[in-house]
C-alpha cells in the first residue's frame, strides 16, 4: 500500500516538473506581451535653426481663387500678376514721372487693364547664385569682389532681403534670406574653393522657389560666367521657373573678365559653349525683365551695380488681374508701350503663366 502510494506520489511530482519546465522553455522563446514595468516615453530631439535675428514671418500671396469650366480650363478672378517695368530715354536716363494712363498694356496682342501702378518703394527679395564651380577659378576673387560689393550697394537694410546660393555640381543654399550684410558677406568668404561641374540651370530653378512665396519684388542675381555642364533641367524649365515665379532676372557676367584677365583684351576665342551661354543668359534677362552686365574691372564692376542698384529704386510696378479663361500652365506674352512717346526703351517681362490654384 505505501509503495503504491509511493508510486503515485513520484508520478504526479514527475509531471509537475515537466510542465513547470516547459513553461519555463516557453518564456524564453517570447517574452511576455504586457512589460512588468512602464516604460520610458521615446525622446525626439529635432534641429534648432539659427537665424541672425528673429524676422517676421514671411507674407505668402494669397491663393487666387478660380473656377473650373473643364477640360482643366481655368478661370482666374485674382490671380496678380506683377509687371515691374524700366522706362528710360534715348541717354539711357530713366524717366521716373509717368502715371497709369501713359502705359499701354496688352496680353496676347490683346488691349488689357491695368489695375494700378506703384512704383518702387516695394521691398526687394532676392536670391543671388555664386558660380563656385572649377570653370570660374580664374575669376574667383573678381566673383567674391562682385557678391559682395553689389550686396553692399543694392540692398536697403531697412526694406530688402536677400538670399545666397552657392552653384557647383549642386546648387546649396548657404546663406537663407536676411537682411543682415554682414553674414551675405561672411557665407561669401567661407566658400571653398572652387570644383565640379556647373549646375546653373537647376540653381535658377532653386532660387525661383526660394522666393516664390515671399512677398515683394523678386529678383535673382547671378555671377557666373553663365555654364552650365551638369544639370537635370533644361533652358526652357529654367526660364518657365523664374517667369512663374515672378522673377527678374540679372546677370553679372565673368566671361569678358577672363578674356581680359587672359589675353588683354575683352573678347576672347569664341568656342560654341560659350556663346551658347552667353545667348541663354542674354535670353533669361530678356524674358524676365532684367538684364546682362559684363564688367571687366572693378570700374565697370561699379558702373554695373550702380545701374542695377538704380533700376531697381527707380522701377514701376504695374498690377495686372487676369479674367480670361485659358489652360493651366498656358503662357501668355505681355507687351507694354508708352503712350504717346516714341523715343522710349521699355524693358519688361515678356508673359506669364497661367497657373492652376485652388483656393
Amino acid at each position: 500500500m505505501q509503495i503504491r502510494f509511493g508510486k503515485k506520489l513520484i508520478f504526479i511530482c514527475c509531471i509537475f516538473a515537466a510542465a513547470f519546465n516547459a513553461f519555463a522553455q516557453s518564456g524564453r522563446n517570447k517574452p511576455p506581451e504586457t512589460p512588468t514595468t512602464t516604460p520610458r516615453p521615446r525622446v525626439v530631439y529635432l534641429p534648432t535653426l539659427e537665424t541672425d535675428s528673429p524676422l517676421p514671418k514671411p507674407q505668402i500671396t494669397p491663393t487666387p481663387k478660380v473656377e473650373e469650366d473643364g477640360d482643366d480650363i481655368i478661370r482666374v478672378e485674382s490671380a496678380l500678376v506683377p509687371i515691374p517695368v524700366s522706362v528710360i530715354d534715348s541717354t539711357g536716363k530713366a524717366i521716373t514721372n509717368l502715371r497709369l494712363e501713359d502705359f499701354e498694356l496688352s496680353i496676347n496682342g490683346k488691349a488689357a487693364e491695368i489695375s494700378d501702378i506703384f512704383r518702387s518703394e516695394t521691398p526687394v527679395r532676392l536670391a543671388m547664385l555664386f558660380d563656385n564651380s572649377s570653370s570660374v577659378i580664374a575669376a574667383r576673387e573678381f566673383e567674391k569682389e562682385a557678391a559682395t560689393r553689389f550686396f553692399k550697394r543694392v540692398l536697403r537694410p531697412e526694406k530688402d532681403l536677400a538670399a545666397l546660393f552657392s552653384v557647383s555640381t549642386a546648387t546649396r543654399l548657404e546663406q537663407p534670406l536676411t537682411k543682415n550684410y554682414n553674414q551675405l558677406a561672411q557665407a561669401i568668404e567661407n566658400f571653398p574653393l572652387p570644383q565640379g561641374a556647373t549646375a546653373l540651370l537647376d540653381g535658377i530653378i532653386k532660387a525661383a522657389d526660394h522666393l516664390k512665396e515671399v512677398e515683394g519684388r523678386r529678383v535673382i542675381v547671378i555671377v557666373s560666367d553663365g555654364d552650365d555642364t551638369i544639370s537635370d533641367s533644361t533652358f526652357e524649365q529654367a526660364v518657365r521657373a523664374a517667369s512663374a515665379a515672378n522673377c527678374q532676372v540679372y546677370v553679372v557676367k565673368t566671361t569678358d573678365f577672363e578674356n581680359f584677365k587672359r589675353t588683354g583684351g575683352r573678347g576672347g576665342n569664341a568656342n560654341i559653349r560659350a556663346l551658347s551661354a552667353e545667348r541663354r543668359m542674354q535670353e533669361l534677362a530678356l524674358q524676365t525683365g532684367g538684364a546682362v552686365y559684363s564688367p571687366i574691372d572693378e570700374r565697370e564692376l561699379d558702373q554695373a551695380f550702380n545701374q542695377i542698384s538704380a533700376e531697381l529704386s527707380q522701377q514701376y510696378v504695374l498690377n495686372y488681374y487676369p479674367e480670361e479663361a485659358g489652360k493651366s500652365n498656358e503662357f501668355r506674352a505681355i507687351s507694354l508701350k508708352i503712350k504717346k512717346r516714341e523715343n522710349l526703351t521699355v524693358r519688361t517681362r515678356k508673359g506669364y503663366y497661367i497657373s492652376k490654384n485652388k483656393s
